[in-house]
Protein backbone atom coordinates (compact mmCIF):
# COMPACT_ATOMS: atom_id res chain seq x y z
CA UNK A 1 0.00 0.00 0.00
CA UNK A 2 1.22 3.50 -0.77
CA UNK A 3 -0.28 6.43 1.06
CA UNK A 4 0.34 9.96 -0.13
CA UNK A 5 -2.05 12.23 1.65
CA UNK A 6 -4.31 11.47 4.54
CA UNK A 7 -6.71 9.77 3.85
CA UNK A 8 -5.44 9.09 0.29
CA UNK A 9 -4.50 5.40 0.12
CA UNK A 10 -3.63 3.13 -2.76
CA UNK A 11 -3.26 -0.64 -2.72
CA UNK A 12 -1.53 -3.06 -5.03
CA UNK A 13 -2.99 -6.46 -5.84
CA UNK A 14 -2.21 -9.32 -3.42
CA UNK A 15 0.71 -11.55 -4.39
CA UNK A 16 -0.13 -15.05 -3.15
CA UNK A 17 2.48 -17.53 -1.90
CA UNK A 18 5.47 -15.37 -2.82
CA UNK A 19 8.29 -14.34 -0.47
CA UNK A 20 9.82 -11.98 -3.09
CA UNK A 21 6.82 -10.43 -4.83
CA UNK A 22 7.11 -8.23 -7.94
CA UNK A 23 4.06 -6.06 -8.52
CA UNK A 24 5.05 -4.09 -11.62
CA UNK A 25 2.02 -1.84 -11.12
CA UNK A 26 1.50 1.85 -11.79
CA UNK A 27 -0.15 3.73 -8.93
CA UNK A 28 -1.07 7.40 -9.30
CA UNK A 29 -1.60 9.72 -6.37
CA UNK A 30 -1.97 13.46 -6.03
CA UNK A 31 0.45 15.53 -4.00
CA UNK A 32 -1.19 18.33 -2.02
CA UNK A 33 1.64 18.96 0.45
CA UNK A 34 5.12 18.36 -1.00
CA UNK A 35 6.62 18.73 2.49
CA UNK A 36 4.98 15.48 3.64
CA UNK A 37 6.67 12.19 2.80
CA UNK A 38 4.76 9.40 1.11
CA UNK A 39 4.26 6.49 3.51
CA UNK A 40 4.70 3.01 2.03
CA UNK A 41 3.53 0.04 4.12
CA UNK A 42 4.01 -3.63 3.24
CA UNK A 43 1.59 -6.25 4.59
CA UNK A 44 1.44 -10.03 4.60
CA UNK A 45 -2.13 -10.94 3.64
CA UNK A 46 -3.74 -13.42 6.03
CA UNK A 47 -6.91 -15.24 5.11
CA UNK A 48 -8.30 -15.95 8.59
CA UNK A 49 -6.76 -13.20 10.72
CA UNK A 50 -5.62 -9.57 10.52
CA UNK A 51 -2.93 -8.86 7.93
CA UNK A 52 0.61 -8.75 9.36
CA UNK A 53 2.56 -5.53 8.86
CA UNK A 54 5.87 -6.46 7.23
CA UNK A 55 7.49 -3.03 7.41
CA UNK A 56 7.16 0.53 6.20
CA UNK A 57 9.19 3.31 4.61
CA UNK A 58 8.88 7.06 4.20
CA UNK A 59 9.53 8.39 0.70
CA UNK A 60 11.00 11.90 0.80
CA UNK A 61 9.69 13.41 -2.45
CA UNK A 62 11.19 16.89 -1.95
CA UNK A 63 14.35 16.31 -4.05
CA UNK A 64 12.25 14.75 -6.82
CA UNK A 65 9.80 17.69 -6.83
CA UNK A 66 12.70 20.17 -6.92
CA UNK A 67 13.88 18.47 -10.12
CA UNK A 68 10.35 18.61 -11.60
CA UNK A 69 10.14 22.34 -10.81
CA UNK A 70 13.23 22.96 -12.99
CA UNK A 71 10.92 22.48 -16.04
CA UNK A 72 13.72 20.82 -17.99
CA UNK A 73 13.38 20.12 -21.72
CA UNK A 74 15.42 18.59 -24.52
CA UNK A 75 18.00 16.83 -22.35
CA UNK A 76 19.60 13.61 -23.58
CA UNK A 77 17.77 10.59 -22.16
CA UNK A 78 19.65 9.23 -19.15
CA UNK A 79 20.96 12.63 -17.98
CA UNK A 80 21.42 12.65 -14.20
CA UNK A 81 19.69 15.68 -12.68
CA UNK A 82 20.52 15.00 -9.03
CA UNK A 83 22.01 12.25 -6.85
CA UNK A 84 20.23 11.61 -3.55
CA UNK A 85 22.26 9.98 -0.79
CA UNK A 86 20.78 7.71 1.90
CA UNK A 87 20.13 9.42 5.23
CA UNK A 88 17.92 9.05 8.29
CA UNK A 89 15.03 10.94 6.69
CA UNK A 90 14.64 9.12 3.36
CA UNK A 91 14.85 5.31 3.99
CA UNK A 92 17.08 4.90 0.91
CA UNK A 93 19.12 1.70 0.96
CA UNK A 94 21.58 3.16 -1.58
CA UNK A 95 22.20 6.26 -3.68
CA UNK A 96 19.23 7.18 -5.87
CA UNK A 97 19.52 9.23 -9.05
CA UNK A 98 16.86 11.56 -10.37
CA UNK A 99 17.22 11.38 -14.15
CA UNK A 100 15.74 12.71 -17.37
CA UNK A 101 14.34 9.66 -19.15
CA UNK A 102 12.41 9.83 -22.42
CA UNK A 103 11.24 13.40 -21.80
CA UNK A 104 10.26 12.82 -18.15
CA UNK A 105 11.80 13.24 -14.70
CA UNK A 106 12.06 9.82 -13.00
CA UNK A 107 13.69 8.50 -9.85
CA UNK A 108 14.47 4.82 -9.24
CA UNK A 109 15.01 3.92 -5.61
CA UNK A 110 15.59 1.04 -3.26
CA UNK A 111 13.96 1.66 0.11
CA UNK A 112 14.98 -0.11 3.30
CA UNK A 113 11.88 -1.03 5.27
CA UNK A 114 11.65 0.14 8.88
CA UNK A 115 10.05 -1.65 11.83
CA UNK A 116 11.07 -5.05 10.47
CA UNK A 117 14.18 -7.23 10.73
CA UNK A 118 15.01 -6.87 7.03
CA UNK A 119 13.38 -6.01 3.74
CA UNK A 120 13.70 -3.67 0.77
CA UNK A 121 11.32 -2.34 -1.85
CA UNK A 122 12.31 -1.12 -5.30
CA UNK A 123 10.17 1.58 -6.91
CA UNK A 124 10.19 4.37 -9.43
CA UNK A 125 8.74 7.87 -9.08
CA UNK A 126 7.52 9.64 -12.19
CA UNK A 127 5.76 13.01 -12.39
CA UNK A 128 2.57 13.21 -14.43
CA UNK A 129 0.97 16.57 -15.22
CA UNK A 130 -2.80 16.23 -14.99
CA UNK A 131 -4.77 18.66 -17.20
CA UNK A 132 -6.69 21.16 -15.08
CA UNK A 133 -4.57 20.62 -11.96
CA UNK A 134 -2.74 23.50 -10.33
CA UNK A 135 0.62 21.71 -10.62
CA UNK A 136 3.41 22.23 -8.12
Amino acid sequence: MIRGLHPHKLKTRVMKKNINPEWNEDLTLSVADPELPIKLTVYDKDKFSLDDKMGDADIDIKPFLEAVKMHLVNLPSGTIIQRVQPNRQNCLAEESCIIWQDGKVVQDMYLRLKNVESGEVELQLQWIDIPGSRGI
